[in-house]
């Protein structure tokens, strides 16, 4: 039975798009706060904790099913104090209670339905209930009274069994260091067997499906190659980035990676569309160009920064969004694909002979009946075996994408959260800044410009402590770790791409409050949670990459970067500190890791300090800028003084590196130094290659 729109619950009042969803249901939600947390403990309820995302396809579908459903809200509105949860607002709690269903299950995802003691203690959980017994799950209803039935005739089990799971969470979100911590190479290279040995050698990716894009992973073993000149790890890299930007988890119209492949061909993806995955695949994709100059990478990178500006960013303001569904009018994936009548249509036969043939559009369908676009075989073995010049090809094919990309930019869209969150603006800034050093496209530079000034305009508390969320106006929710570590780490990228030291003074200023707020002063590491943040039922140290960054191994990040351009050993100290809580991780789960280990690899690298003295804006800085941006560097900063600035003196003091640089007989100079000692300095761009 559905319910009308008479209903509606304490979720009105939230901006969350996942939570607006949810606020006409027969649910009596709550969101998380003291009102539902109170009210437990008065009525001695548990706690129903539905935790999700607004691009999630199983929320959804939990949602039509369960809780609009009067019959099976009223069993929740009677037993239970029901929080609805956006993980995406929210990762603190996401990341606890994950934990617990990890513990519990042996598994994860969204939705996560857990079940809580009033004072927020879980003590059983899952993921998605069906609403009758299927897929080998309990039906929804039943699990409800069971669990009611449970918590009133065995309470002290129940009472155990929550303290003994928030105990385990603890123990494992609170390692301990280790004495002996050693960094060298070795730790590279065992991450690197690996990934070799869970190599897909004939679709590219890891292991088996689903296959998520292993955006870090690949970062990592670009840097293996680089320091061993293995080409075994190159090939990974490039397979696996040529299989995924030609399968259909790429948007092979209009650009942007969806999240992740159900099957092991890159084929068939869950069709939302996450900022994170856009910016992270980025990086990788920049990288793979820099280091062997193939066009392809960058055309990938261009399309997908295309699609960002296009669909996922606030022109008014300059926010990125959060994510766009899989689903359009109830459907997944219905946005994005074809039959070949469609396509014949719009684009007479001839084209679409070649077209459908090229992406694989077929009267049977490669999806429910219906076709996604994938590229079977690459356009120069494809123009040689219809006998066809590839660029003749190329240019059919592209005159074909534009018609039917028109065309479907007229259909219903996909929804869109756009809130715009701080830390993964931050990512997306990082990429932008990245994008703009190694393709010069102007565009990037001032998109990530734009949306820098609106985090430290519209996301910050009147302390100068930054905040989560930002929607309709309003900003609110206190800043996590990773909010601070990736806007900062977007911040050092914003400045290695434009020199304005207001960026780097913002980066310092973050990271002093980054260190105050969320560093352990007893055992090292960072907190999930800062210092000021209310408490919860665990204060946790993670660094385990998901589908993100950690927040701890993006902050080494920035710490290792800012030790080197302020001259603030100190910080190398707590990158090494926060390395020896993660020694184990780091060796026995690299690809839960591969950011961290990034980090090492920068830190035993003795990275290139590159300071350059000149004006910005001549052409001989902007062709040597063009010189060492090309280059697959990853290990290095880069900074630059102009020699005729009035703020000389103030930008020496932030930036040591440049203190006392002088340029050669007014031309543009370059100094390369390694551990603050300098190599002499040339106003050659030709000695860039025996000095990088």
């Amino acid at each position: 039975m559905k319910n009308t729109p008479k209903h509606t619950n304490r979720l009105i009042d939230e901006t969350s798009p996942y939570l607006l969803q949810h606020a006409h249901n027969p649910v009596d939600w709550y969101p998380w706060g003291e009102e539902a947390l109170n009210l437990a403990k008065e009525l001695d309820k548990p706690i129903l904790l539905s935790i999700g995302y607004s691009a999630c396809h199983w929320c959804h579908v939990m949602e039509r099913e369960s809780f609009e459903n009067e019959e099976i809200a009223a069993i929740m509105n009677k037993h239970y104090i029901n929080i609805k949860v956006d993980r995406e607002e929210r990762p603190d709690l996401d990341e606890i209670y994950m934990s617990a269903v990890q513990i519990m299950t042996g598994s994860g995802g969204w939705p996560m339905t857990v079940f809580l003691t009033p004072d927020r203690k879980p003590f059983y959980g899952g993921t998605y209930f069906p609403p009758d017994d299927r897929y080998g799950r309990p039906g929804f209803p039943k699990l409800l009274v069971a669990v009611k039935d449970a918590y009133q005739n065995k309470r002290a089990d129940i009472d155990e069994q929550a303290e003994k799971l928030v105990s385990h969470i603890n123990q494992i979100s609170n390692p301990k260091s280790v004495d002996d911590l050693l960094l060298d190479d070795k730790i590279i290279e065992q991450a690197f067997y690996h990934y070799q040995n869970r190599f897909d050698s004939q679709h590219g990716g890891f292991g088996q499906a689903p296959k998520f894009p292993p955006g870090m992973g690949l970062i990592l073993l670009l840097r293996y190659w680089k320091r061993s000149g293995n080409s075994r790890a190159l090939h990974i890299v490039e397979f696996t980035l040529e299989k995924m930007a030609r399968g259909g988890m790429y948007d092979q119209l209009g650009g942007g990676f969806h999240r992740y492949s159900t099957d092991e061909i890159w084929l068939v993806p869950h069709f939302e569309k996450m900022l994170y995955d856009n910016s992270l695949l980025t990086v990788a994709y920049l990288e793979a160009f820099q280091a062997t100059s193939k066009p392809f990478y960058r055309e990938v990178v261009e399309e997908t920064l295309d699609y960002v500006l296009r669909e996922m960013y606030n022109q008014q303001n300059g926010g990125f969004y959060s994510t766009q569904d899989a689903d359009s009018e109830g459907v997944e994936g219905k946005f994005f694909v074809w039959t070949p009548g469609e396509v014949e249509q719009i684009l007479g036969q001839a084209d679409a002979k070649i077209f459908c043939d090229f992406y694989d559009v077929t009267d049977h369908g490669n999806f429910e009946h219906q076709n996604i676009l994938w590229v079977k075989t690459p356009a120069d073995l494809y123009a040689k075996k219809i006998k066809i010049d590839q660029a003749n090809l190329v240019n059919i094919l592209n005159r074909c994408k534009k018609k039917l990309f028109e065309i479907r930019d007229k259909r219903i869209k996909p929804g869109l959260d756009d809130k715009i969150l701080t830390s993964w603006n931050g990512l997306m800034i990082r990429s932008m800044g990245l994008a703009y050093q190694i393709l010069g496209d102007l565009r990037y530079l001032e998109a990530a410009e734009k949306s820098a000034k609106f985090i430290l305009t519209e996301l910050v508390r009147k302390n100068g402590h930054l905040l989560r969320t930002h929607r309709a106006g309003k900003s609110h929710l206190n800043a996590c770790l990773e909010d601070y570590s990736y806007f900062i780490a977007g911040l050092i990228e914003l400045y290695q791409a434009s020199f304005d030291p207001y960026w780097l003074r913002e980066a310092d200023r973050l990271n002093q409050i980054m260190i105050s707020q969320f560093w352990d002063p007893q055992n090292g590491g960072f907190f999930f949670t800062g210092k000021d943040y209310p408490e919860l039922i665990v204060r946790s140290k993670s660094a385990y990459d998901g589908a993100t960054p950690s927040g701890a191994s993006m902050a080494i990040h920035v710490l290792l970067r800012l030790a080197i351009l302020l001259n603030q050993p100190d910080l190398i100290e707590k990158a090494k500190t926060t390395f020896s809580l993660y020694d184990h991780a780091m060796k026995t789960a690299p690809s839960g890791s591969a950011q961290m280990l990034c980090g090492v690899d920068f830190l035993i690298d003795t990275p290139k300090e590159i300071a350059i003295v000149g004006n910005p804006l001549s052409e001989q800085t902007q062709e040597i800028l063009k010189n060492i941006h090309r280059r697959f560097v990853p290990n290095k900063v880069v900074a630059l003084l102009n020699p005729n600035t009035e703020d000389r003196q103030k930008i020496e003091e932030l930036i040591p590196l440049l203190a006392s640089k002088t340029s050669i007989d007014g031309k543009t100079t370059i100094y390369v130094c390694q551990n603050y000692a300098c190599q002499l300095p040339t106003t050659d761009v030709g000695d860039l290659d025996k000095l990088l």
